[in-house]
C-alpha cells in the first residue's frame, strides 16, 4: 500500500471505531426506562432511581463531548501530519533511536492527558461532586497525576527501551523474547500489586480483630482458601463508591476490602462478597486469564513483528523516513479492530466467570447475602439497571445486576 492508502485506512479506522462506540453510548442512554417495577423499588427508591437516570446521562453526555474533542485531535494529528512533524522536530536534537523514541512518546501522551485535563477535572469535581460521590481534593487530584507520570514514565519507559532494544539487536524475532518478558512482568505486578503499587497511592492497614475478621477467616478455613492477611484501603479518600478484591498469585492470597465498603454493609453481606471474589480463585478464573492474556500478547507481538519494520507506516503518519516508533503508533490503529475481538472475547468470559463466583458465594455461604450486598453495591453507586443488551455484550465486564440477581435465585 502507498502511503496515502495506508493513512486513509487509518483514517477510516479511526472514525469507524469512534462513530461504533458513540452509536453504543446513543443506545444505552436511550434504553433508560422512568419506571421501575415494585418488586425493584423495594431496594431501589422510585427518587434515588430518578436520580441514577440523571446521573448516567449527565455521565454519557460529558463522554460525547470529551469523545468529539479527542477523535478532532486525532484526525487533525493523522490529516496534518503531526506525528512526522513531532518525529523531525526531536530528531534535531536527539539522535539515540531508543532515547527519541521514549521523548516521542512521553510527548504524546502528556500532552494528551494535558488536553484531556478539563474534561477530568469536570468529571471529578463538578459531575461526581453533584451526585457526592467525590471525596478527591484539588490535592489529591494533583498528587495522584504526578505520581502516575512518575510511574508510567519508569516502568512503561523501562518496558519501551526493552522492546526497542530487541527490535534493533534480534530483528523479527524480537516478538517471542519481549512476550516472555511481558508474561513475566505481568505475574509479578499480580504477585505484588498490594505490596508495591497500590500503597503509592493509597493506605493499606489490617483488618483489626473483631467479627469481621473472624467471620472472614472462618469462611476460608472452611473453603480451604490460602489467606494471608486482610487489609482496609482508605477507598473514601477518593470517592463514595465501594468494591474489593484479592491480590497474590500462590499459596498466600491477599484480600483488600474499600473501607467505604465496610461502613455500609454487615458482616454477612461482606463474608458473601468475599465469597464470590474466591469463587474466582476457586474456579481458577485468575490463572485462566492470565493464560489468555499472555496469549494475546504473543499473538499481538507477532502481528507487530509482521508490520514494525515496514517504512510505509513512518510514512504514512507524516514522517520523513521510518521510525518505530510511528511504526508502533500506526500498529496500534491498525491493529484495533483485532484487539476489539480479542477484548470482546475477553469481556464474554468476564461475564461467565462473574455467574461462576456468583454461584460459589451461594453455594460456599449464603446467595441472599449476596444478593443483599449486590443490591446495595447497585443503589450506592447509582448504577443503570436497564443498560441496553448490544451496551452490555460489548462493555459489560460482569453481568447487569438484575441478571445476576435471577442467576442467584
Amino acid at each position: 500500500m502507498t502511503p496515502q492508502s495506508l493513512l486513509t485506512l487509518i483514517l477510516l479506522i479511526t472514525i469507524v471505531s469512534y462513530g461504533f462506540d458513540q452509536f453504543l453510548e446513543y443506545l444505552n442512554l436511550k434504553a433508560r426506562r422512568k419506571d421501575i417495577p415494585d418488586d425493584i423499588a423495594l431496594f431501589y427508591d422510585r427518587d434515588k432511581y430518578n436520580r441514577s437516570l440523571d446521573y448516567h446521562r449527565d455521565r454519557t453526555k460529558l463522554g460525547f463531548l470529551s469523545s468529539a474533542y479527542q477523535i478532532l485531535i486525532s484526525i487533525s494529528m493523522l490529516l496534518l501530519g503531526g506525528f512526522g512533524w513531532l518525529d523531525s522536530l526531536l530528531r534535531a536534537s536527539i539522535t539515540n533511536n531508543i532515547a527519541l523514541a521514549l521523548a516521542f512518546f512521553a510527548i504524546i501522551l502528556i500532552v494528551s492527558d494535558i488536553l484531556s485535563l478539563p474534561f477530568q477535572w469536570y468529571s471529578t469535581f463538578v459531575l461526581e461532586e453533584k451526585y457526592e460521590f467525590n471525596k478527591t481534593t484539588v490535592k489529591t487530584f494533583i498528587i495522584d497525576k504526578l505520581k502516575g507520570y512518575a510511574l508510567g514514565g519508569l516502568v512503561g519507559g523501562l518496558m519501551l527501551s526493552v522492546l526497542l532494544y530487541l527490535i534493533q539487536q534480534i530483528g523479527p524475532p524480537f516478538w517471542i523474547w519481549f512476550g516472555i518478558l511481558a508474561a513475566v512482568f505481568i505475574l509479578l505486578v499480580n504477585m505484588f500489586y498490594t505490596s508495591l503499587i497500590l500503597p503509592l497511592f493509597n493506605k493499606l492497614t489490617p483488618l483489626p480483630d473483631g467479627e469481621l475478621k473472624s467471620a472472614i477467616e472462618g469462611f476460608a478455613r472452611k473453603v480451604n482458601f490460602p489467606l494471608d492477611n486482610v487489609f482496609v484501603m482508605d477507598g473514601s479518600k477518593r470517592s463514595k463508591k465501594a468494591n474489593a478484591f484479592f491480590s497474590g498469585i500462590g499459596k498466600k492470597k491477599k484480600i483488600v476490602l474499600y473501607d467505604t465498603l465496610i461502613s455500609n454493609h454487615s458482616t454477612e453481606e461482606l463474608v458473601a462478597v468475599l465469597a464470590h471474589e474466591v469463587g474466582h480463585f476457586k474456579k481458577k478464573h485468575v490463572i485462566t486469564g492470565y493464560v489468555l492474556s499472555v496469549i494475546q500478547i504473543f499473538l499481538t507481538l507477532y502481528i507487530l513483528s509482521l508490520m514494525v519494520f515496514n517504512p510505509t507506516l513512518s510514512l504514512a503518519l507524516g514522517g520523513s523516513q521510518q521510525a518505530i516508533h510511528l511504526n508502533l503508533l500506526a500498529f496500534g490503529i491498525l491493529y484495533s479492530p483485532i484487539s476489539g475481538i480479542t477484548g470482546l472475547g475477553m469481556t464474554l468470559y468476564s461475564r461467565k466467570n462473574e455467574f461462576e463466583a456468583d454461584a460459589f458465594a451461594r453455594e460456599s455461604f449464603s446467595g441472599q447475602a449476596l444478593a443483599r450486598a449486590l443490591k446495595k453495591l447497585s443503589v450506592d453507586s447509582l448504577s443503570n439497571l436497564y443498560p441496553h443488551p448490544l451496551y452490555v455484550f460489548f462493555h459489560y465486564s460482569h453481568p447487569p445486576l438484575l441478571e445476576r440477581l435471577k442467576a442467584i435465585g
